[in-house]
């Protein structure tokens, strides 16, 4: 956010709400001090009904509708392309990837990662999807825009996504369309609306604009480490709520509500769940008249993990959770397994006819990727990837693939053929943050070595190499993310069936700079000339190396 704090009420038009490094700090301070607890499961849970977390990977800031009998989620992938991905749901717990909202958000430098500048912990920030007269929209802003962006597709599913742009940087906007008119709620500490044109493009003139919750935390505690921000607001019986979180020092994230029966307010609110950290999100009903709240909770290294929580309706209040808690079950049948349906293996089988765009949508790229140097048809059943360019270190690379790491455990291998390096390259599997690690094959002139690297923003280190006289080679991962344990081992095979520990253990934490949680990363870069070659040949996930097929 910007570099002081603006005033709302005398100029609404000002979304900069409290200083950006300010509001980082404290929720970096404040990652430290709630204690997430284990969600460990008998095998019997995992099969018979639906538990918490219902997605143990990285899923912030989710945005939850229902249309008909199918429920559609949206949520943060900030500097990945595509962006904003939309998953989808027939009961609530079982999730899969649909589509994404963007293939990029800008074509900036940041956004490219060119000339130096990335947009680690920036990109698109939270959202919010609504559906409207056979018209699905979606509201996102970014800092790194400095703009609000406004999305409507015909097909969730499968279709494109038309853009309009408010120049306005409204903070964790949340969308409303209330009998003809279009509102979006706003902001930090003090809550905002904004009144826009019917086909939510841009800002109606003359409309309602002003703050509606001036200090909304002040309701949690007198000492507020962040001040109340995640807008969602819903109508439900022709009363306005919005939900918020805020976080008291000393104390945990925590669920707010206000309601009223205008919009403009006046607004009374109260906490709504105050539970292990679990908050920030939106209601949604079942078409048998059940009511949740999809919230998510900070947990470590893994990133931050959706819970779905049961709500209940007492005197025009929504009352969160079982004696105000988050259930670890929840008594929906489901087909949960150990390995989330958005994090899925890939054979890179996509045949010669098949575009270039058409990877499975578990993939998202580091940042927006350069076409030219990728490809799954040049060599049919891999995953080539050519250095377009030279780059410094592992988070500089450009072209980098991702996937989701998952908890309690997880593991991923893959197979490369590296004939194609030239003198200087590096390529591999990586864990990607900002304290990251890789194992890999690094080729100097004349040879060849297997190599494991431990990184940070302050740089990296080459903890182990054996020399390798082969062209194809068995990489593999696994993390534990039990307790918060956050520790992952790096291994590599030269046969894919016998693997050999490598390096030291990756300490892995959550940092504020790249504001996501680890990624599997299959990358290749060039330290001396571009132009050189890697073929990956697969990428299989699963909880341990063991439990791979």
């Amino acid at each position: 956010m910007g570099g002081h704090q603006v005033d709302l009420r005398s100029n609404p038009q000002n979304i900069v709400i409290v200083s950006r490094s300010v509001w980082l700090l404290t929720v970096w301070i404040g990652l430290f001090g709630v204690v997430s607890g284990s969600f460990a499961q008998s095998q019997e849970a995992l099969s018979d009904s639906a538990h918490n977390p219902i997605i143990w990977a990285d899923v912030p800031d989710p945005s939850v509708i229902r249309v008909g009998d199918t429920y559609y989620m949206s949520s943060t992938t900030m500097h990945m392309s595509p962006g904003v991905p939309i998953m989808a749901s027939r009961n609530l717990v079982d999730w899969r990837l649909a589509n994404y909202v963007y293939d990029t958000l800008a074509t900036s430098d940041a956004m490219a990662l060119r000339n130096g500048r990335n947009a680690y912990g920036e990109g698109s920030w939270a959202s919010s999807l609504r559906y409207h007269d056979g018209t699905y929209y979606l509201a996102t802003f970014s800092y790194t825009t400095e703009k609000t962006h406004i999305y409507r597709t015909d097909d969730v599913g499968n279709g494109a996504w038309r853009e309009s742009t408010l120049d306005s940087l409204y903070h964790d906007p949340s969308l409303l369309f209330d009998d003809g008119r279009v509102y979006l709620a706003y902001g930090g500490g003090d809550i905002g609306i904004v009144e826009l044109t019917a086909d939510a493009s841009s800002v109606k003139d003359g409309g309602l604009q002003k703050v509606i919750i001036p200090n909304a935390g002040e309701i949690a505690a007198d000492d507020i480490m962040l001040p109340a921000e995640g807008a969602h607001i819903h109508k439900v019986n022709g009363t306005y709520y919005i939900f918020l979180i805020t976080w008291p020092r000393g104390g945990m994230r925590t669920q707010l509500v206000y309601r009223s029966d205008h919009i403009a307010g006046p607004y009374e609110g109260r906490v709504a769940l105050q539970d292990a950290g679990i908050a920030q999100g939106g209601i949604v009903n079942t078409p048998e008249g059940n009511w949740y709240a999809m919230l998510f909770q900070d947990h470590g290294a893994v990133g931050r993990i959706p819970h779905l929580v049961p709500v209940m309706w007492r005197d025009g209040w929504p009352v969160f959770g079982t004696d105000g808690e988050a259930p670890q079950q929840l008594g929906i049948p489901s087909d949960q397994g150990e390995v989330p349906k958005i994090v899925t293996s890939d054979a890179f089988d996509y045949g010669t006819q098949a575009g270039d765009a058409d990877l499975k949508p578990v993939w998202q790229w580091n940042h927006n990727p350069d076409d030219r140097f990728w490809s799954v048809t040049e060599r049919p059943g891999f995953l080539r990837l050519t250095n377009g360019r030279t780059d410094t270190s592992f988070t500089a690379t450009r072209n980098t693939l991702t996937q989701r790491t998952f908890g309690p455990q997880s593991a991923a291998t893959t197979t490369i053929d590296v004939g194609g390096l030239k003198p200087g390259d590096r390529v591999g599997l990586g864990l990607l943050q900002e304290n990251y690690g890789w194992v890999g094959v690094k080729a100097t002139d004349g040879s060849r070595s297997l190599v494991m690297v431990n990184g940070t923003g302050e740089g990296a280190g080459e903890i182990e190499s054996v020399p390798l006289d082969r062209e194809t080679v068995h990489l593999g991962v696994e993390a534990d993310f039990r307790d918060q344990i956050d520790e992952a081992v790096f291994y590599y095979s030269l046969d894919g069936e016998k693997w050999t520990q490598i390096g030291n253990v990756l300490e892995m934490s959550y940092e504020l700079s790249h504001f996501m949680g680890y990624r599997f990363a299959l990358f290749n870069y060039a330290t001396e000339e571009p132009r050189g070659v890697a073929d990956f040949d697969s990428f299989k996930v699963g909880p341990t190396l063991d439990e791979i097929e």
